[in-house]
């Protein structure tokens, strides 16, 4: 392995330049960028020079980039359809693999991925940044520590009243495979299933609703972002799934990116253990029973640890923790926090939810 990680970049829109880029230039001391490609070369050649090395080679075709020998690592940043074939590809090419949530569209390009990661040898995770939060840590520790006891019961929620994305390719069904449950509604389900530590499903029953974004029109929507093309909308608006486990527990997911409710909030997780329950509505709460009375504590979880993890950073966020984390495991530091058989389940449950609601029936897992 080199002195610094060598780094490539398969797709280099939004969540590369929300999420991956900044988070890996903060890591410049053992890592480094050193190729870029896109689709949109001027997209690429922008990535590039901003956050390349002065050498940075530029692609638009992804082969020619996992061609590259110095490679070691491969961050795959595109829609989702394409997650399957490019992560493949670069596993078999020996490069250690960083792909975006959710790990793939259907079941059987998940377990594509698997088996490539098995054969290769190499690592692989997805990018579930939401367990890195600070909440998310607390209540996860807590769950470790027993102190809510067996969780029996949760909601996976992932709800916008008016929250259709209207960049890049959300609303197209072909490339992305679904709308908020496959794109939202996975963060959830991922975050519910690691707090349970629970990777059993055995049935799933669901329903998907596409009615908003196919009826409001720009003028009528009152969506967050800018207003969406209704005649191009391929998704659905909402979709929910009713998943039960192996060990008798229940999980209900819900997600919508336009939806006449006021009970919103994303990537969020509600428990109910044989001890205390918990959710993260306003904040961390923590519900339970003291000198029998009902008593609700909220740990604090925004408070500065003080410590900065690099220089001009007093504090970590989630992305900055999740890359962190994945550049230890590939040095061979750390473990990964998010294994690729525990993405593997959450498209799996997501996929049993579609294919319930457009055969109406349940699906058992196992069968």
């Amino acid at each position: 392995m080199s002195e610094k990680l060598k780094i490539g970049i398969i797709g280099c829109g939004g969540i590369a330049e929300g999420k991956h880029f900044p988070a890996l230039s903060h890591q410049s001391s053992r890592a480094e960028m050193v190729a870029f490609c896109d689709l949109i070369p001027e997209r690429a050649e922008k990535a590039a020079k901003q956050y390349g090395t002065p050498d940075a080679r530029v692609y638009t075709d992804y082969r020619e980039l996992l061609a590259e020998k110095e490679i070691e690592v491969v961050h795959v940043l595109t829609p989702n359809v394409s997650h399957c074939e490019l992560t493949v590809a670069a596993l078999e090419a020996g490069k250690h693999v960083m792909c975006e949530k959710p790990m793939a569209a259907t079941t059987s390009d998940a377990q594509k991925m698997l088996d490539a990661q098995k054969k290769s040898g190499k690592l692989l995770t997805i990018g579930y940044q939401n367990r890195y939060r600070q909440d998310s840590q607390v209540l996860k520790k807590m769950c470790e520590a027993g102190q809510l006891g067996e969780i029996y019961y949760a909601r996976a929620q992932a709800i916008r009243r008016r929250g259709v994305p209207t960049w890049g390719v959300f609303p197209n069904k072909a490339l992305q495979g679904g709308g908020p449950l496959i794109d939202i509604g996975t963060h959830t389900l991922d975050l519910t299933l690691w707090m349970m530590d629970n990777y059993e499903p055995y049935s799933v029953m669901g329903a998907s609703f596409e009615k908003l974004g196919r009826l409001l029109k720009p003028g009528e929507q009152g969506n967050g972002f800018t207003p969406w093309d209704n005649e191009d909308y391929q998704v659905e608006d909402s979709a929910f799934g009713f998943v039960t486990m192996k060990n008798g527990a229940v999980i209900v997911v819900e997600t919508a990116w336009a939806l006449n409710i006021l009970d919103v909030g994303e990537a969020k997780t509600t428990l109910c253990g044989t001890k205390a329950g918990a959710d993260m509505n306003d904040g961390l709460r923590i519900n339970h029973i003291v000198f029998d009375k009902q008593t609700v504590t909220r740990p604090e979880t925004t408070t500065p640890s003080g410590v900065a993890f690099f220089e001009g950073a007093a504090v970590m966020n989630e992305s900055d923790f999740e890359c962190t984390v994945w550049l230890d495991a590939v040095q061979g530091k750390g473990e990964l926090l998010v294994k690729p058989e525990q993405a593997f389940v959450v498209t799996r449950i997501l996929d049993a939810i579609y294919e319930s609601a457009r055969t109406g029936k349940p699906v058992y897992l196992d069968e």
